[in-house]
């Protein structure tokens, strides 16, 4: 494995962890707040639209290769 190999799926592993603890503590914020269905939606959306976006730029660089 090459270092540009190891680099390349340390960020794509490390990045998906950390995104998978954000969504968790967005659930947790929303729950410990009793933002309700609405209230847990919109915590999703204001919080999560920049983790979509990096996770976008993930599947358009797929695609384009």
């Amino acid at each position: 494995m090459t270092t540009e190999q190891f680099e390349y799926w340390s960020l794509t592993i490390g990045v998906g962890v950390l995104i998978f603890f954000m969504f968790f503590i967005i659930y947790d914020l929303g729950k410990k707040s009793n933002a309700g269905k609405f209230g847990n939606f919109i915590l999703f959306i204001a919080l999560g639209l920049g983790m979509v976006g990096f996770l976008m730029k993930v599947v358009l660089q797929y695609i384009m290769e």
